[in-house]
């Protein structure tokens, strides 16, 4: 969700000028999953999931509106629930799911933190915020519900705004406990649920409200940054953008690392795997996560080390590597999460050795899509440096598109096609490594 609803997909082309479709034949019956999806975002296209030549969608929850639909598409679907069901001998077996239950960077203002007395802030926040409660409604007054949402939007957001328009445009904050408690529910309810979509965002600032006089027609070609608005998609779940221009405000990062943090702490509490944002701010993301795992890092045993040990104790040398981690990561109760997706990886390679450095106690795993890490010409060029990088058991596919069906199959298809010729794998091996690197993200 880089980028709020992409263009639809169109298949690659080769240096030739063909189409990856017309290629080898894809094998989808080895299982090819897509690790980071939000077709919740146009239920409409819902009911060609069953049909779909993937076998599996992982599919992100991102603010209020979306967080029961996921739960609904995964109820009304049915989810992957073993490794085995990933490989069925059934050629046409249906499509299945995987719910994930998070909220997103670009939503982090609508949530305010009454989890902790401590603020990272560098602002104080204003005294009313203290006075009132946000998020009661109940006795409020029109005037008292703005004067709160104005303290608190005036402490999560950059520039601090002072339209009234856009302020009373803007949700009542839902307190950071709720949320937490509502989200554990779903979690539980769903135990192969993943915590996601989460992360940090630096880039993005909020959409300008709605018009009225275009609230119920559909987009027109202009695009969102003509002088001529565009108009709404009723076919889309609301709170995302949805072509509206774009204000000057962005959310702190302070407080959007107040956001990730707690639901990071949630994840290791629970032992469920995370699909990570970033954009603008892979080294403050890096230091957030990192933050939650300080005291817990893995043992770095240098291979000098081992050799002596070994001889001492007159046992075989247990590793060839030149750094080895000895220490494994638990299931849950720990406060970050056991295995980590890095959701469409736009950053360096030198960030890349950051995040699997040997001392690092979770498992790391770097998704690609053809959306996001293709839309761009610096994306595009150093796309093939970082994808060599990553480690072969630790690369996954994904097509971060809000629509299911057809264009969902093509950007997977094309995506894994991508890294299968990059990293010089036959494409059924390819497939069968990632599908098997997906069970293991998922399943442990």
């Amino acid at each position: 969700m880089c980028q709020q609803h992409p263009p639809d997909h169109q298949p690659s082309k080769s240096q030739d000028g063909t189409s990856s479709s017309s290629k080898q034949p894809f094998p989808w019956h080895l299982g090819a999953c897509d690790a980071h999806c939000h077709p919740t975002d146009t239920m409409a296209s819902i009911a060609s999931i069953p049909s779909m030549r993937a076998r599996a969608l992982t599919i992100m929850a991102t603010r209020s509106q979306d967080q029961h639909l996921v739960s609904s598409v995964a109820n009304d679907l049915g989810v992957v629930r073993h490794r085995e069901s990933l490989l069925s001998a059934h050629r046409d077996a249906p499509c299945a799911v995987i719910p994930s239950f998070g909220w997103h960077p670009w939503f982090s203002h609508q949530l305010y933190d009454d989890t902790t007395t401590t603020s990272t802030s560098t602002t104080t926040p204003p005294s009313s915020l203290t006075t009132y409660n946000p998020g009661d409604t109940t006795t409020a007054t029109d005037e008292d519900l703005l004067a709160a949402k104005k303290a608190h939007y005036a402490t999560v957001l950059t520039p601090s705004p002072d339209d009234q328009a856009f302020i009373s445009s803007l949700p009542t904050p839902t307190s950071l406990s709720s949320f937490l408690s509502s989200t554990r529910s779903l979690l539980t309810s769903h135990p192969f649920a993943l915590v996601g979509e989460i992360g940090l965002d630096k880039a993005f600032r909020l959409p300008r409200p709605w018009e009225e006089h275009h609230s119920n027609s559909r987009p027109d070609s202009a695009g969102a940054n003509s002088l001529n608005p565009p108009s709404r998609d009723d076919t889309l779940t609301p709170g995302g953008r949805e072509g509206r221009l774009l204000s000057p405000h962005r959310v702190r990062p302070h407080h959007q690392q107040a956001i990730l943090s707690a639901q990071l702490r949630l994840a290791g509490d629970l032992g469920r795997p995370v699909s990570l944002h970033g954009v603008q701010a892979h080294g403050l993301l890096y230091d957030t996560v990192a933050a939650c795992w300080k005291g817990h890092e893995r043992e770095v045993v240098s291979r000098r080390k081992r050799r002596m040990d070994a001889a001492q104790a007159q046992g075989p040398e247990e590793s060839d590597s030149e750094e080895d981690a000895t220490e494994t990561t638990e299931a849950g109760g720990k406060p970050f999460p056991p295995r980590i997706c890095l959701h469409s990886f736009s950053g360096s390679v030198e960030v890349l050795k950051q995040w699997f450095h040997p001392s690092t106690p979770a498992d790391i795993y770097v998704s690609f899509s053809t959306a996001i890490n293709l839309g761009t010409d610096a994306g595009k060029s150093k796309l093939p440096e970082v994808i060599a990088e990553v480690p072969k058991d630790r690369i996954l596919v994904e097509s971060d598109l809000h629509r299911a069906g057809e264009d969902m199959d093509a950007a997977l298809e094309d995506m894994y096609r991508m890294v299968c010729e990059i990293k010089g794998w036959g494409l059924e091996d390819g497939v069968r490594r990632i599908r098997e690197n997906y069970e293991t993200f998922i399943f442990g």
